[in-house]
């Protein structure tokens, strides 16, 4: 019988291991959690401390008693304290009672996550600073932010937006702290980040931002942590990192073939560069379709197709991954926002020559009693023409276009192509050239 070992189980651990069993059930499949809980769903943490979930149970898509009802093994609150990848065996220890044992395996699967970035900053481990990532900081931002007065964000990415967004709606008062210039700087370019800012500020909360945090400090007595930054001081009655993730790979980190930061480079059937060995999710490497290599992009879609294919090709390759565009979407107050592939600025950051075309009109017939612009940013190669990117910004729901442009850059699609696609028209829900054909078509014009 071949033995399993999945190390993580939250997303792609989860989706992993249903796919090996569901192809393999005689399998000897082992799942191993330092944590209580699998399948936690932490995009909802912010929605959670604004009031808009339901309830909190279901913010869980599936269970250890799941996942032993499929065949697994499940070790709950078990650290898995040392992998020895080449010689096919892990040693694991229960947090709850401190016994250690060994498994030999046949095959290991990674799906360790991602850790939170929490720099050796002076007083950054204060009790009034949390992270936010795992049910037990969900727990405590919740518990932290109802009858709050005050709060910091540190980090204006999509988690650190969606927080500050609603705490300030809370009432909190809200500092948003970031070392880059923008807000959601790495997810859209400025035309949309300005619209978000200008709506950050109608609800108060304060942008502090292209300010490196160098010192946090607590005042027990008055319940509050101050955060220093190269510019100033912001008080609050605690403070929230939100400023990226790490691949959490130590345990195999010198044993398989990483990027610099740790990722675990694997192919297109998702094995490492050592037999038997697979990876997925936020350990892993993604193949960027936009760039043509293999870059680092922790997002919960790119884990549950990454954990799928590794159930698929763990006996023998058969199903190739067909790489990612980390499309994307966030709602800020009536905003919503939505991404697919490179911005003009990431592309910059990768060295590589884009050109992005901008288009602002109402997204339906202005003969309708509502509508709204809606603005449209696409990236484009000026040398084969095409379609690396797409932005789009609206108080309309405007997701699906990003889902469009997503693709057409997996399949390929110049821009003269994407303005030629028949789209749909109809009144209620867009012009007669829907707005995507229409950036796509301003950009085809553009020598």
């Amino acid at each position: 019988m071949t033995t399993v070992a999945v190390v993580g189980c939250t997303h792609a651990g989860v989706f992993a291991t249903n796919s090996i069993l569901q192809q393999h059930p005689d399998w000897d499949v082992h799942v191993f959690e330092r944590n209580a809980t699998v399948s936690f769903l932490s995009c909802g943490i912010a929605l959670w401390a604004g009031n808009h979930v339901s309830d909190p149970k279901k913010m869980f898509y599936s269970s250890p008693a799941a996942l032993e009802e499929a065949g697994a093994h499940v070790h709950m609150e078990t650290d898995v304290a040392d992998i020895d990848v080449a010689g096919h065996s892990l040693v694991y220890k229960s947090l709850e009672t401190g016994d250690t044992a060994a498994l030999p395996f046949d095959k290991l699967v990674v799906t360790t996550g991602s850790r939170p970035v929490v720099p050796p900053i002076p007083g950054i481990d204060s009790p009034l600073v949390t992270t936010c990532k795992n049910w037990n900081d969900a727990v405590s931002i919740r518990e932290r932010s109802h009858g709050a007065k005050s709060a910091i964000v540190i980090g204006a990415g999509y988690i650190g937006a969606e927080l500050a967004e609603q705490f300030s709606l809370n009432g909190i008062d809200t500092t948003l702290i970031d070392g880059l210039d923008r807000v959601l700087a790495n997810n859209f370019d400025r035309p949309v980040t300005d619209l978000v800012e200008h709506k950050f500020a109608e609800h108060g909360v304060h942008l502090a931002l292209g300010q490196k945090v160098v010192a946090f400090s607590t005042d027990e007595e008055a319940g509050t942590v101050t955060v220093t930054t190269g510019q100033g001081e912001y008080t609050a009655e605690f403070a929230v990192l939100a400023m990226g993730f790490v691949p959490n790979t130590d345990l195999v980190r010198d044993q398989v073939e990483t990027l610099d930061n740790g990722a675990i480079v694997v192919d297109d059937y998702m094995q490492a560069s050592v037999p038997d060995v697979y990876a997925a999710g936020d350990a892993a490497t993604v193949f960027y379709n936009p760039t043509g290599k293999h870059d680092y992009i922790p997002l919960a879609t790119n884990a549950v197709r990454q954990g799928l294919l590794v159930g698929l090709n763990i006996d023998k390759p058969t199903v190739k991954y067909m790489g990612t565009q980390a499309t994307s979407a966030v709602q800020l107050y009536d905003l919503s926002l939505a991404a697919s592939g490179l911005t003009e600025a990431g592309a910059g950051r990768r060295g590589i020559v884009a050109r992005s075309t901008e288009l602002v009109e109402e997204y339906r017939p202005q003969f309708m009693l509502s509508t709204a612009p809606v603005t449209c940013i696409l990236t484009w190669d000026p040398a084969t023409r095409k379609v690396l990117g797409g932005q789009f910004c609206s108080t309309a729901d405007i997701s699906g276009a990003a889902n469009v442009v997503s693709v057409a850059i997996q399949a390929g699609f110049t821009i003269d192509q994407l303005a030629n696609v028949d789209f749909l028209f109809q009144p209620n829900f867009d012009q007669p050239v829907y707005y995507v054909g229409a950036v796509a078509m301003k950009a085809a014009g553009e020598r």
